[in-house]
């Protein structure tokens, strides 16, 4: 095992707790940044690219068909493949926390649609389940398994926000775990089925879950109600006949006391199991090697790489696997750099050289690899911004798309979340989505005022169709403040003026009848 560390690290705002990886065919893509996506980035998902032990992003491009999924911090997710011995490959997200602290019950597909070398296309598409659809909840596990030529999702613990029954003003966003339930999700009919195991009596969250065929092993996880750390090994085994699928548990010894640790795998059969946290204020240092094979699993100590001084004294870590037996790994900054949010970032490495090569991963791996979030009532803001410093020279020639936090404009005077007008009720913190077609910010239209400027569309109660009708059409609008100012600028129509035949003058005597102001004034200009 090699440390390697990542230097060159300047504003790493967007990475923190929370966030995942996912490798296809060796592109690691991040997903779940802090804070909402900003214009140069829409979708929020980003190529991670590492050269000379600098991180470089470049936003992710996806197909017309895709929809963009909310930054989620964690999230459960999987490799999805048809099956056992399939080389094509999906990622299953299901769940998590989005930046306004919001649990999502949503699961989406990811896929690589095309990839060259300047681009890499992906696609990803949200699923609708029904049946026992599980509640929104972060912190649990997703596998899938294959049994009898079959293949389900199997969705298991996790937290999620007290009921609204037993809210209480003081304890708003206070988290209970999820009830122990098993949930079985077939994705080719979009039905979800929950099973409840005698053997499963506490919830669990930031767990391990690996699996394989039709056999799911979980380990560790935290217990808010007892405020424990599980030593217990469950074995789920799932079997899929053609009627109901059966779904049993069994406890196995020889367990491991661990949270928000990391797996990630390193062969066909071998996992390696790092970090975590074995007590509320003490950290794992210790890594495992876990073994599944003939439908047993062996887990045993391995030798750990050599920690950095950093590394051993802070208080909290976190990372995520990027796949191929390497994980990222990060390490708080703060008492040492002027920025609060400042990180340090290692890569470990858990395969020699001579077995760092391309591998099929026909096991699925989940777990959750970061601690528990420390600021669950705090949204975070949209302002913050991931930027790796480096020299200008120093990037390539398809360098050219990499993410740098300058190229921004600050969207807090120019961008979506501005004061639009007196009446403008727009906030970042509180704003959800008003028209089908907003997914992470406003919708924004011209003002053709002056020299122009932007509004929001729910702020000058514009309907959905008139927005749609006035983004297609090509007219000038004007918002509610400027609309009376432009009707009294604009150039009165060419009225053309009908010929008409001379009226006779009135008779003196008939004209001296009329006495009131009014009708005098009309006569004197009418004999002028």
């Amino acid at each position: 095992m090699s440390l390697q560390v990542v230097s060159a690290v300047s504003n790493p705002a967007l990475l923190q707790p929370g966030f995942s990886l996912l490798n296809f065919d060796g592109h690691v893509v991040f997903f779940g940044q802090k804070g909402w996506p900003k214009r140069s980035c829409p979708t929020g998902v980003f190529l991670l690219d590492i050269k000379q032990n600098e991180l470089k992003m470049k936003p992710a491009f996806f197909s017309k068909d895709s929809c963009y999924p909310p930054p989620l911090r964690y999230p459960a997710l999987c490799m999805l493949r048809h099956n056992a011995e399939s080389d094509e490959y999906q990622y299953i997200i299901h769940g998590g926390k989005t930046p306004n602290n919001d649990l999502s019950d949503k699961i989406y597909v990811m896929s690589l649609v095309s990839k060259n070398s300047k681009k890499t296309t992906f696609r990803c598409i949200e699923k609708e389940l029904g049946g026992d659809v599980p509640e929104a909840r972060y912190g649990h596990t997703i596998n899938v398994v294959h049994s009898r030529g079959k293949s389900m999702s199997v969705i298991f613990g996790g937290r999620s926000y007290t009921p609204l029954a037993q809210r209480t003003t003081e304890k708003w966003n206070s988290v209970v775990d999820c009830l122990p339930s098993v949930f079985l999700v077939d994705f080719e009919f979009g039905c979800c089925t929950s099973y409840i195991l005698p053997e499963l009596q506490d919830g669990l969250a930031f767990h391990v879950s690996v699996a394989r065929d039709d056999t799911i092993y979980i380990l560790g996880g935290h217990s808010l109600q007892n405020n424990t750390r599980s030593p217990s090994l469950y074995k789920l085994k799932v079997d899929l006949p053609l009627g109901s699928p059966a779904v049993t548990c069994t406890i196995l010894p020889g367990g491991i006391c661990v949270s928000s640790a990391i797996v990630t795998q390193t062969s066909d059969t071998e996992f390696v199991l790092i970090g975590g946290y074995q007590s509320d204020n003490q950290k794992r240092l210790v890594c495992n090697t876990i073994v599944l094979k003939d439908n047993e699993i062996e887990i045993a100590e391995r030798a750990s790489p050599d920690w950095t001084p950093d590394i051993k004294h802070c208080r909290t870590w976190f990372g995520c696997d990027m796949g191929k037996g390497s994980v990222l790994l990060g390490v708080p900054g703060a008492n040492k750099q002027l920025i609060s949010d400042a990180n340090y970032f290692y890569i470990l490495r858990c395969k020699g050289a001579e077995e760092d090569k391309e591998e099929e991963l026909t096991a699925q791996i989940c777990s959750q690899s970061s601690t528990e979030d420390p600021g669950d009532a705090n949204p975070f803001e949209d302002s913050e911004e991931f930027c790796f410093s480096a020299e200008a020279n120093s990037f390539g020639a398809d360098d050219t798309d990499t993410y740098n936090e300058d190229d921004e404009e600050d969207e807090s005077e120019t961008g979506y979340w501005i004061t639009c007008s007196a009446s403008c009720n727009v906030d970042v913190n509180t704003w959800v989505p008003f028209y089908s077609t907003e997914l992470n910010k406003p919708a924004m239209i011209l003002c053709s005022s002056g020299t122009g400027h932007w509004v929001h569309a729910q702020c000058m109660d514009l309907s959905e169709s008139m927005l749609l009708r006035l983004s297609e059409a090509n007219v000038k609008y004007f918002c509610n403040e400027h609309v009376d100012l432009n009707k009294g600028l604009q150039t009165p129509k060419k009225v053309v003026h009908l010929k008409t035949q001379p009226m006779k003058p009135l008779r003196k005597k008939a004209a001296m009848k009329l006495t009131t102001p009014v009708k005098k004034s009309f006569l004197r200009r009418l004999f002028e």
